[in-house]
């Protein structure tokens, strides 16, 4: 993706995820959300849901990113959003860094509660069945980084009665 420092290191399934980040995740309760990075294209502002969605919280960097229909990589401090991001001369778009979003925007300065892993299991089959969202809960709402089937979907507010919440102790 030409994003600097990104590695992702994808699992799949809830107890993968738990096992590998679980205590980590819980660890940022207490802390401020002061920052966060979406990659959008210049000339459209679009976000380009692909790439990792970053989150600073109070000096440490969470980076969320899902792919396929049920991998999750989550990454600490190591994507640099301030530099560019490269090779994407052969696509008709420039992505780049932004550190602007209506639906995060409101998360900033607040402080983080709780995290949770949430397990997709709805009562029918599902292709997304099993998928793995984070979600973290602030003082003041949700804010929930999904599977979007093969990308990133930012969701706030109450989740789908069809997740299974798998909270984090500290």
């Amino acid at each position: 993706m030409g994003i600097s420092g990104f590695k992702p290191s994808f699992l799949v399934g809830i107890e993968a995820v738990r096992q590998a980040h679980g205590s980590r995740l819980a660890m940022l309760a207490g802390r401020r959300l002061t920052g966060f990075a979406l990659v959008r294209f210049v000339e459209d502002g679009d976000w380009f849901a692909d790439c990792p969605v970053v989150l600073d919280i109070e000096g440490l960097q969470v980076e969320i990113c899902h792919s396929k229909l049920d991998e999750l990589s989550i990454g600490w401090n190591t994507i640099d959003t301030a530099a560019a991001i490269t090779g994407w001369e052969w696509f008709e778009l420039t992505p780049q860094w932004s550190h602007s979003d209506e639906r995060l925007e409101p998360f900033v300065g607040q402080e983080l509660r709780e995290v949770a892993l949430l397990e997709w299991r709805p009562a029918d089959h599902d292709l997304a069945a099993g998928t793995v969202a984070v979600e973290f809960a602030f003082t003041e709402g949700c804010l929930r980084i999904v599977n979007g089937l093969d990308e990133n979907r930012i969701e706030i507010g109450a989740a789908q009665p069809d997740y299974i919440r798998h909270r984090l102790g500290r």
